[in-house]
């Protein structure tokens, strides 16, 4: 950690947030950085799962966090119920940053309709909806191919299918549900630059967006973390597809741009 802080200082940064996931094993993730969404209702896509709060689905493992989505019938307290549970955490209200470098090394999970997720939201989602509030997605991945991962923003006029999206390719035969790699975005007012392990491999510009489409990333963003099953993009889990499947975080880090001395 504290040769990833020197670097990072090195290369113009200074950290500002981090978690390590050092708890103790089977606790939940720390309730002073992260908050648990919970319900059924699909999220937008038509997932299958519900997120719960539970210890089984999100946990402190050797220093990682897992994220863990199970098939079981399931009924939430709002009576909804799904076959299958998963959880998804994000950092509203706890952080938000504008600008930066935002990375979390992590290995992937795999199978038909296996859906990982590391993004950023904007913080004034409550205020003017998505997707004017912007969305930046640092790392996809949809588990029937886990050699590929996308990087995507969403914004009015270039959101949902229509979002502006860059793909990195692993060297035939390698997969992210082989091991960890870091996954990261590097943001500036009128530029984002998306990385894996710091290999370059997506750059967005304000002069990319459709005619007349607004830039919305001059503001703080808070950070997602979630593993989904099912939905409009990576379709229903099938016959091989084993559970439970486990997305391991071993930190997530956020940085910012030091100040010229």
């Amino acid at each position: 950690f504290a040769a990833a802080v020197c670097a990072a200082q090195t290369n113009g940064y200074v950290l500002t947030w981090a978690d390590e996931f050092k708890g103790v094993d089977g606790s939940v993730p720390d309730p002073s950085k992260w908050t648990f969404e919970t319900g059924g209702n699909g999220f937008g896509n038509n997932e299958l799962e519900y997120y719960t709060a539970r210890p089984v689905n999100a946990h402190i493992e050797n220093g990682h966090l897992a994220i863990v989505a199970q098939q079981e019938d399931y009924t939430g307290p709002d009576g909804v119920k799904r076959q299958y549970t998963s959880a998804r955490l994000n950092t509203q209200s706890k952080f938000a940053q504008k600008y930066g470098r935002f990375e979390a090394r992590m290995q992937l999970p795999q199978g038909q309709g296996i859906w990982p997720a590391f993004w950023l939201l904007g913080a004034n989602d409550k205020t003017v909806g998505w997707p004017k509030c912007g969305e930046i997605d640092i790392m996809e991945n949809l588990g029937q191919n886990t050699s590929t991962v996308y990087a995507t923003i969403h914004g009015p006029g270039y959101s949902g299918a229509h979002g502006i999206q860059s793909r990195f390719v692993l060297p035939e035969g390698q997969s992210f549900a082989d091991g960890y790699h870091v996954f990261a975005i590097e943001w500036e007012p009128d530029e984002m630059r998306f990385y894996v392990d710091d290999k370059l491999y997506g750059t967005r510009k304000p002069a990319e967006l459709p005619a007349g489409a607004k830039w919305v990333y001059d503001h703080p963003f808070f950070i997602i973390l979630n593993l989904a099953v099912g939905g409009n993009w990576p379709g229903k889990p099938d016959s091989a597809t084993k559970f439970p499947q486990k997305l391991l975080i071993d930190y997530v880090r956020v940085y910012a741009k030091a100040a010229p001395r």
